[in-house]
């Protein structure tokens, strides 16, 4: 990844070349974007900069493969069949690389999808810790930086961050730290007060269209199509094209939301409910996150429907005898801060490991009655 292939961030990328060329280059970064704005793809590409500088063949040549000796990589990990405890990077090195070779924009749930482990949420645990303050303590190959990437650093358990956070705060010289989240807000503020942020913008729909035509010779019409679906996000885009999502996340939606309808005053309709909460408990706690925060996205575009703002609606699902502009009357003002507390707080006792299908019939049963509210 260099950064003439990084799509837009032009301004971000003028500015880290500009502070690698006048050696000023900040020992703790945290790179802050949204999915698929490509905070991962600048951090590699500037972290080639750093170590190859324009013109080193060589240098370039392990950068190609991700098998430079001082870059190193820390990430989300889980339990697995021939990792059975105390997960850590290294143990899953080859997969990563195949990974960022294959997407560079992908996700978490893409990651995880690649360990065919969906059912489980990773972590960086403070065996990763332990090892990278082992080899960032030695001197570097090569002479000049050590760079360490810590991609989803959201995801690092209290023990680690507490591990890391020392050598963030007093590196090595020539070592350079970078953290990529899409999650700022859960970074511990001891580590992101030593850090310097760089906040990535969404990508533009121009930038995204470009990327689909040149990249995957998409028509000009459905590249533009597909980047106003994306909303910002190049790794929405490829899923859009590609038709990448092997759970139906629109029917789930519309079953739902109709059970619901029916079960106002109908006390028999709540068995449809639980029914429907065992079907989303059944799958993986990544999938359960992703399809709710699908629905988060319907309600906004309904809301956004239901106020006239047309212009502003993607969303298009896919099943028999449901229309977003026959639901979009249903959320409203009165109930949409409602709708998304009970999302936002279901998505937060999944991520925490609570019984799904006792927070799903929950939030279905709430929905019940917020959905009816005018």
């Amino acid at each position: 990844m260099k950064f003439e292939n990084v799509l837009g961030q032009n301004y971000l990328k003028n500015h880290l070349i500009t502070t690698a060329d006048s050696g000023r280059i900040s020992h703790a970064q945290l790179f802050v974007g949204k999915e698929g704005s490509g905070a991962l793809p600048l951090a590699i590409a500037y972290t080639r900069y750093v170590l190859c500088g324009t013109d080193n063949s060589a240098c370039n040549l392990k950068m190609d493969s991700l098998s430079h000796p001082d870059l190193h990589f820390i990430y989300p990990t889980i339990t697995t069949e021939d990792v059975k405890s105390k997960p850590k990077s290294t143990d899953f090195l080859t997969s990563w690389k195949e990974f960022l070779k294959e997407n560079p924009y992908g996700n978490l749930f893409d990651w995880y999808k690649k360990l065919g482990y969906l059912n489980k949420q990773g972590e960086i645990r403070v065996e990763d810790a332990q090892e990278v303050l082992k080899t960032l303590s030695l001197k570097s190959y090569e002479g000049g930086y050590k760079i360490l990437i810590i991609w989803q650093a959201d995801k690092m358990n209290i023990p680690s961050a507490n591990k890391l956070l020392k050598i963030i705060e007093e590196p090595p010289q020539k070592t350079l730290i970078i953290l990529v989240t899409e999650n700022e807000k859960n970074i511990l503020e001891t580590i992101k007060s030593r850090c310097q942020t760089i906040h990535l913008d969404a990508l533009s729909e121009e930038v995204i269209a470009n990327a689909l035509e040149n990249n995957f010779s998409v028509e000009e019409n459905t590249a533009k199509k597909i980047a106003h679906q994306s909303q910002g996000s190049f790794t929405k885009a490829i899923e859009i094209l590609t038709d990448d999502n092997e759970f139906p996340f629109d029917e789930w939606f519309v079953d739902w939301v109709r059970t619901a309808f029916r079960a106002k005053g109908n006390p028999s309709a709540i068995h449809g409910l639980i029914s429907w909460s065992e079907t989303i408990a059944s799958i993986g706690k990544e999938t359960q996150k992703k399809f709710l925060y699908y629905c988060t996205d319907v309600f906004r575009q309904a809301l956004l429907l239901n106020y006239q703002a047309k212009e502003l609606v993607y969303l298009e699902p896919n099943v028999e005898n449901f229309k977003l502009e026959k639901f979009a009357p249903f959320v409203n003002g009165n109930n949409i801060q409602e709708i998304y507390k009970e999302l936002s707080d279901a998505i937060y006792h999944i991520e925490r490991n609570g019984n799904a299908k006792l927070i799903l019939t929950d939030l279905s049963i709430k929905l019940t009655r917020l959905i009816h509210k005018k």
